[in-house]
């Protein structure tokens, strides 16, 4: 197990896990007092209980509080087929799965909430072996800008995979919108596993939202361990801080758009 996990927030996390394991072929490894850790291949999955407030009815792919978590398959139809076994999700994607052209991807993917309201997305990537184990493929979050998103995610590590500008009537049923244009900019780390992906949704949108806090429903964060020493990061990040437990080692951050990030105790970084 390494790199990024996504920790989720959940009123009944016992039964968000249930949907997780039954719906997406999740593994529970450590249920405990109302959280929970699963495992999808060599990708973590943590979910906490909260009492804050329920995720929005509606928040749209450009809105800034938009974050979608990507799990692979290798066989649309076979997890499409065990989705709709399970009841209490709901489709953002119209029409079913969407196969976007060679210029967006080439991928065939489907998005849809969960059972508390956070969006998913089912993707199949055609160049994979049939045989290839599910994982967590990415993160994908919503911004306001992308200059400024890749500039403060470098500072913390990581590095620009791939760009695309995706669009056309493919892309606008999967996002469940009309007339899409969304720069789309992966950011990898170092270390194997899931990256973040960056969604800039292109057009005169109103971007501001009020952040999640930290105990609702939507308050979904990124975790990894830090590239820096912490204190360094804290310092250089000081407008963005939410919180910092040097004793335990663990420095919370908003990015610009207000998307929460938990770093862990990174070595030290060499004057």
């Amino acid at each position: 197990m390494s790199g990024m996990v996504v920790r989720l927030n959940a009123r009944n996390p016992d039964a968000l896990s249930d949907f997780f394991v039954q719906a997406l072929g999740f593994e529970r490894v450590s249920p405990d007092a109302g959280n929970a850790a699963l495992t999808l291949g060599e990708s973590r999955l943590e979910i906490a209980g909260c009492e804050g407030r329920v995720y929005p009815a509606f928040v749209p792919g450009w809105s800034p509080a938009f974050q979608h978590l990507a799990i692979t398959t290798t066989d649309m139809a076979a997890a499409m087929a065990r989705l709709e076994r399970v009841g209490g999700w709901a489709p953002i994607s119209r029409g079913g799965p969407q196969m976007l052209p060679a210029s967006s991807g080439g991928v065939t993917a489907f998005k849809f909430r969960d059972p508390e309201g956070h969006p998913l997305e089912l993707i199949f990537f055609p160049e994979e072996a049939p045989a290839a184990p599910p994982r967590i493929d990415h993160s994908a979050i919503s911004v306001a800008d992308t200059t400024v998103s890749v500039a403060f995610y470098r500072s913390l590590g990581l590095v620009v995979g791939s760009r695309s500008l995706n669009r056309g009537p493919e892309q606008d049923r999967l996002d469940g919108l009309g007339g899409v244009e969304v720069e789309v900019t992966a950011l990898t780390f170092p270390r194997a596993g899931p990256h973040v992906e960056l969604l800039c949704y292109r057009g005169d949108y109103l971007r501001t939202t009020a952040p999640a806090a930290p105990d609702d429903v939507a308050a979904t964060r990124l975790a990894w361990l830090a590239s820096a020493d912490l204190d360094r990061l804290a310092e250089t990040l000081a407008t963005h801080v939410v919180s910092f437990d040097r004793g335990a080692g663990t420095l919370q951050i908003r990015d610009p758009d207000s998307h929460l990030i938990e770093l862990t105790g990174g070595r030290p970084v060499k004057s």
